[in-house]
Parts: structure tokens; C-alpha cells; sequence
């Protein structure tokens, strides 16, 4: 008998997967979707010379970098499926940016229960169409139209409506494995796209080995010892809470009184996730791309001598990475929890942190505890951000080239997320298997 308070080993686990009709089907349904938006990325976009666009990114890296991984190598292969789901993300990021300042959004959010949720969503759809109309139009008419066999506003149209139509259908890919598939959608998408790209990175090492000698397979191992310490960096952190101990007040049920009940408040280390680290590159991309558009010279001079984590002073870039993302750490973490609320819903409920005074002094004490614990964070985001590409420059060894500290986040954090909810269905099996029993 499998005790119902143990956690699912890997062989029950791998047993659900195969016997349980319903997690075999989502995870079938998951499968699916996935390869079917792979292969859309290799579907072309028509009456493009990609002899030149290929020359013409091959020393612009830089400029697609972080994007055209999270499009799963999209944006350089030029396929329908170019943009990805990059645009449902960034609408959803505004979504959430409007909501703390749009009184009617956080109405939707905190009082309208599902429906509330469900017109977010809708609302999320249209700004991600709109997004993606933009972003379509400004990547055809400014950068591609110079690569096109017949440029000209027909072009421009033809291949917005193609990008755009090749985005909501990832959309709708996301949302569909989310209802009916094993975890989120729009995070699974980013985590296959670049799992696609490590293949890649890991042949280009082979030949660099293959050619260099022992001494070059000394620093690959390394540079892969290195990074071995930032995943399991990122394990301990992204599972790292503060557990704040909250005592229920005794309750009256008829004749009955209850006795007080001991509970928690888990407030994560890492409260915004990966996202400090992409609003910090997004920040820090900004100047690169106006000195691309603008040719101007001067401008791309100092943007590559200060700006870049290759040019002659990089510890300039290394510092204002590091102030960016503590900035954003503590701006998302504002977002996502308001102490204040926290305070008023404990008191509503009749609990309180013991030693700690209901109303303004719990509020000031969550807090305290929870800008310390978002400066820890902060940190060590900052320090897996900028080591390991650090470390890689040091070696000279390309084989993470593109990959960073953002994509290592996205993998582990999916992973977790995706094996938590394969256990909790799991667990869900094993209490039906009892009631039939």
C-alpha cells in the first residue's frame, strides 16, 4: 500500500504515466502541439533572399540574442512562426503592469472570481493581436524589407499578416495545452524552443575540442562545472521560502470550540522569477538597437565600449546589469505581493503572526522580511546573470554562447513547475483508486 501522505516516486510516477488514460492523454495532447509548433517554425516566409539575411545577422548577434532563442531559432530561420509567443508574453506582461495601476483591471482580478480571470485573459488576447500587428509591421517594413526580392507596402503587409497569423496560432497552441495538457503552455513553448537550440551549441564544442586539444577540454569541463553550480544555485533558490509562522483564533461551531490552528505564510526568495532578468536585458538592449537604427557612429562606439558584455569595459555593463535587475526584483516583487492586503485578509480571518501586533504592524513586518528576502534574491539573480557569462568569456569557451543565466532560469523553473503537476495529478490518482477501493 502507497501511504497517501508519500510523495510519488519516479516508478509510480512513470506507472501513472503509462496505465492512467487521462495523464497519458495529456501528456499525448502536450507532445502533439509541441512538434506541430516546431515544425511551423521552419515553414518560410515568402520573397525573402536569405543568402543576404543570413550574412547580414551573422555579426549581429547581439541584436536577436535572448529573442531568437525564445522564438526556438525562429526569427533567424525567418519561419511563419518567427515571433512565437513572444508577443502573447510581452501582453501579458503589460497586462500585469496595468493591473497594479488600473483600479477596474485589479477589480477583474481580486473581487470578479473566475469571470473576472476569464476577461483578463480575453483582454490579454486582444493587446497580444495588437502587439503582435506591431511588432509583424516594424520587423518587415525596418529590417526585412532590405532582403526582399520585391520590397515595397505589398511586402510589408503580406509578411505582417503571415507573422501575425503564425503568433496567435502559438497563442492558441499555449492556451490549449494549458487546459487540456501537462503544465503552462506559454512557458513550455520558451522551455522546447530552447532546448532546441542546445544541440547546436554542443556540436560547435565538440570541433572546438576536437581542434584545440587537452588544454581546451580542460576549460570545457570547467566552463560545464560552472554551470552544473548555477543549476543547482538555481534549484535552491527558486525552492527557497520564509516560512511566517500564523496562529488561528479559537472558534465556536455550535457547542463546539475548535482550537487554534497553526498555518504558515510562505513568502518566496525569489518572488519575480526570471522576469527581473528579461525586463534588465530588455532595458539594457534599448541602446544597442537605437545605435543599429540611428548608423550612428559615435553612439555605437560608446554603446559597444560600455554597453556590451564583450567591450573594453564590460564592468560597466556588469554594474548597471546588476542595479537593473535589484531594481526590477524589487519592483516585480511589489507587484506580486501587497503586505497591506496580506495584513487585512489575516485580520478578516481572525490570525495573526505571533508576537506581531494585527493590522499596520503586521503589514510593516511582512514587509521588512520581504525586501530582505528580495534583496537576497536580487543578488544572487544578478550573480547568475553575469558569472557564468563571465566565466565563458574567461574560457573562451562558446558553448552556452546565447544560452545565459535567463534561459538556465526558464528551464529549471518549467522543469519544476511541469514535474510538480505531473505529481500532483499523480497524487490525485492514488485518492481515486482509494475511494473506488
Amino acid at each position: 500500500m502507497i501511504s497517501r501522505d508519500k510523495a510519488p516516486t519516479a516508478q509510480e510516477t512513470f506507472m501513472q504515466m503509462a496505465q492512467a488514460a487521462g495523464l497519458r492523454g495529456r501528456l499525448l495532447v502536450t507532445v502533439g502541439i509541441l512538434i506541430l509548433v516546431r515544425l511551423g517554425i521552419f515553414l518560410p516566409v515568402p520573397g525573402i533572399d536569405r543568402g543576404r539575411f543570413h550574412e547580414a545577422i551573422s555579426g549581429n548577434n547581439s541584436i536577436f540574442g535572448l529573442l531568437d532563442i525564445f522564438s526556438g531559432r525562429g526569427l533567424s530561420t525567418l519561419g511563419v512562426f518567427a515571433l512565437g509567443i513572444l508577443p502573447f508574453i510581452n501582453a501579458s506582461i503589460i497586462i500585469q503592469l496595468l493591473t497594479a495601476a488600473i483600479p477596474s483591471l485589479e477589480n477583474l482580478q481580486k473581487n470578479e472570481g473566475e469571470a473576472g480571470r476569464r476577461k483578463i485573459s480575453q483582454i490579454t488576447r486582444y493587446v497580444s493581436l495588437g502587439w503582435a500587428i506591431v511588432q509583424s509591421t516594424a520587423f518587415s517594413a525596418l529590417f526585412l524589407q532590405q532582403f526582399a526580392l520585391n520590397p515595397g507596402p505589398l511586402f510589408v503587409a503580406e509578411t505582417a499578416i503571415a507573422l501575425t497569423a503564425g503568433s496567435m496560432f502559438v497563442m492558441w497552441a499555449s492556451e490549449l495545452i494549458t487546459e487540456r495538457g501537462i503544465g503552462n503552455g506559454a512557458s513550455l513553448l520558451i522551455f522546447v524552443n530552447i532546448v532546441a537550440s542546445l544541440p547546436k551549441s554542443l556540436g560547435q564544442t565538440i570541433e572546438l575540442v576536437q581542434v584545440g586539444g587537452r588544454e581546451t577540454v580542460g576549460r570545457v569541463i570547467v566552463l560545464i562545472l560552472v554551470f552544473l553550480a548555477t543549476i543547482v544555485g538555481i534549484v535552491i533558490v527558486q525552492e527557497g521560502m520564509r516560512r511566517i509562522p500564523i496562529i488561528s483564533a479559537r472558534r465556536q461551531v455550535g457547542r463546539r470550540v475548535l482550537a487554534e490552528q497553526r498555518s504558515f505564510l510562505p513568502l518566496r526568495l525569489n518572488q519575480g522569477g526570471v522576469m527581473p532578468i528579461i525586463f534588465a536585458a530588455a532595458i539594457l538592449s534599448l541602446p544597442l538597437l537605437i545605435a543599429n537604427f540611428t548608423k550612428n557612429a559615435e553612439l555605437a562606439n560608446i554603446v559597444n565600449t560600455y554597453l556590451s558584455p564583450s567591450g573594453s569595459s564590460s564592468w560597466v555593463y556588469a554594474l548597471v546589469y546588476m542595479i537593473s535587475i535589484v531594481f526590477f526584483s524589487y519592483f516585480y516583487s511589489s507587484l506580486i505581493l501587497n503586505p497591506v492586503d496580506v495584513a487585512q485578509n489575516l485580520k478578516k480571518m481572525g490570525s495573526s503572526i505571533p508576537g506581531i501586533r494585527p493590522g499596520k504592524a503586521t503589514s510593516e513586518y511582512i514587509e521588512r522580511v520581504s525586501n530582505r528576502l528580495t534583496f537576497l534574491g536580487a543578488i544572487f539573480l544578478g550573480l547568475v546573470a553575469i558569472i557564468p557569462t563571465g566565466v565563458e568569456s574567461a574560457l573562451g569557451v562558446p558553448t552556452f554562447k546565447g544560452l545565459g543565466a535567463t534561459s538556465l532560469l526558464i528551464l529549471v523553473g518549467v522543469a519544476i513547475d511541469t514535474a510538480r503537476q505531473i505529481q500532483t495529478y499523480v497524487i490525485s490518482q492514488r485518492y481515486e483508486g482509494m475511494v473506488k477501493q
